[in-house]
């Protein structure tokens, strides 16, 4: 399975985005080490995976040592070595409710904290909402998730679009 790894990361003022390998991480220590590494002083450092078109993780880490982590497919585990290595202690969203009809239909099962990206202007809800979005890929999701938070600049220059 293929993946795109990017950190946002944001020090005092703007955003750095740098692409980042995954293949040598043990477990979410690593991962935070990783983010550590672009912007050793960050109060805040983001880091999207995106997997054959398919996963979606937002990792987040605030002044370096508060991990929170959302999947948009909890299966991302079962089907890749960097999915079991994010994912390994993420339990289920349960996103049901009374009244159906307002909530989008996801496609797969997303665990962790979807409320991860609140503070940033991305309600719970939101972030649900887009990954669930019929025709939209991660990295769609990675980007409008990007221009809600600031950072949308960073990331399409790090990827050259």
């Amino acid at each position: 399975m293929s993946y795109f790894a990017a950190a946002l990361v944001r020090p005092r003022q703007g955003w750095i985005a740098t692409e980042l390998d995954l293949d040598e991480i043990e477990d979410t220590d690593d991962a935070a080490d990783l983010l550590r590494e672009v912007e050793p002083d960050a109060e805040l450092a983001l880091m999207f995976v995106e997997a054959d078109d398919e996963y979606l993780v937002v990792f987040r880490l605030d002044n370096g040592d508060e991990m929170r982590i959302f999947a948009s497919d909890a299966s991302f585990a079962d089907e890749s070595r960097v999915g079991a290595v994010l994912l390994e202690e993420l339990d289920e969203i349960d996103v049901s409710s009374d009244d159906d009809s307002d909530e989008p239909e996801l496609i797969g099962q997303p665990a962790g904290e979807a409320d991860l990206l609140a503070d940033l202007g991305v309600s719970a809800r939101d972030l649900l909402a887009l990954c669930a979005h019929e025709g939209m890929l991660p990295s769609d999701v990675m980007l409008e998730i990007s221009r809600k938070i600031g950072s949308a600049d960073a990331l399409t220059q790090l990827r050259g679009e």
